[in-house]
């Protein structure tokens, strides 16, 4: 499907944007949780974006693939990188997190190409 990891994308906002008007509180503590968790000064951006990638990997997360991919190639991770970060979710998880690599690949191609949805 072409634009596969674009659309998680927009799907994402689209469950953010639904959800922050009708559960504001709980939609407002997740983003604070995750920008005071990502915030840490110890790691470096594409070096938490990876780890995202391998842990979304390991969750099997279509969405979460898509935009931890997408934040780590703008952070100045290269493709091996994320493949790299993908083959540990593997280590971790197994055959299903094997599989869950074909998104990541989606998400490495259609982001890195600098494709556009239609």
């Amino acid at each position: 499907m072409p634009h596969a990891m674009h659309q998680r994308l927009d799907e994402i906002q689209q469950l953010l944007d639904a959800l922050g008007k009708s559960h504001p509180d709980e939609v407002g503590a997740f983003v604070n949780f995750m920008g005071k968790a990502e915030a840490g000064p110890a790691l470096s951006l594409k070096q938490k974006e990876l780890v995202n990638v391998a842990l979304s990997v390991a969750a099997q997360c279509e969405w979460c693939i898509a935009l931890h991919v997408k934040n780590a190639l703008n952070a100045g991770a290269s493709r091996d990188e994320l493949v790299e970060a993908g083959f540990l979710a593997v280590l971790m998880h197994g055959g299903p997190a094997l599989m869950y690599l074909t998104p990541l690949l989606d998400a490495v191609n259609e982001f890195s190409t600098g494709a556009t949805p239609n």
